[in-house]
């Protein structure tokens, strides 16, 4: 796994307002349906991307078929595919949002040379790491055993 700075990964989620998910389901158990759920909850705007429930609404926004159809401008792109499936993602997102600033591949997903592509034109790129694990680790949220972390009581 990529060693990304905190301050990199802090940078990118404070910065970030709109987030296209990639491969999001319907299905409350899958975890695209609950980074992604999670990410609305804390403010951010979810676009869902997935042709199989286009039209269908999730987290308050119209589910897409495509990035090429979203017509508001996006700040990251959370892939939610496999490693194989991202090049053609990551060219869509770059022709579809000029002012794209970040990329992000879930766990498990890696492509170095689409990776390459994006930060050849200034989009910061995260592979393998989750931007819901980050966020809860960066800010304080991260819970072992029902507790949040740091609070947890001595007379477990």
């Amino acid at each position: 796994m990529a060693d990304y700075p905190d301050d990199f990964l802090t940078h990118i989620l404070k910065r970030t307002k709109v987030v296209a998910v990639v491969g999001v389901s319907m299905n409350p158990v899958r975890p695209s349906y609950y980074v992604a759920r999670y990410l609305s909850l804390k403010g951010y705007k979810v676009i869902p991307i997935n042709p199989g429930h286009a039209g269908k609404t999730l987290f308050g926004q119209t589910v897409r078929s495509s990035i090429s159809e979203i017509s508001d401008p996006v700040d990251m792109v959370d892939i939610f595919r496999r490693s194989e499936a991202v090049p053609p993602i990551v060219d869509e997102a770059l022709a579809a949002f000029p002012n794209l600033r970040t990329i992000w591949m879930q766990i498990g997903v890696e492509h170095a040379g689409a990776a390459a592509k994006a930060q050849a034109r200034g989009v910061d790129v995260i592979m393998n790491r989750c931007p819901k694990i980050e966020y809860q680790r960066l800010f304080g949220e991260l819970r072992l055993g029902g507790f949040a972390t740091g609070v947890i009581s001595s007379k477990l």
